[in-house]
């Protein structure tokens, strides 16, 4: 199984977009909520080349960024080699 991990706020409509399609996909995430714990959002910063908002999506430690790049990914078939990647 994949690591995929999914940077998150409670109020955020494209992180409940993110999940619903790794959901479709039948993927399982760890997600971290950096609206309840301040270190989380310092370390998605550090992960993520100081993108500041949410989703910011990791699978197997490797960044793919924002709800619009997770589709993006899934189109262009990038999001199922990332997948089976240490699968």
């Amino acid at each position: 199984m994949p690591k995929i991990e999914v940077y998150s706020t409670a109020v955020c409509p494209y992180c409940v977009s993110a999940k619903n399609l790794l959901k479709s996909k039948g993927l399982e995430w760890n997600e971290v909520r950096i609206d309840t714990d301040p270190s989380q959002r310092e370390l998605m910063l550090a992960r993520s080349g100081g993108r500041r908002t949410v989703p910011q999506i990791f699978i197997n430690d490797h960044h793919v960024g924002g709800f619009d790049d997770l589709v993006a990914a899934d189109r262009s078939g990038k999001l199922a080699e990332l997948l089976e990647t240490n699968a």
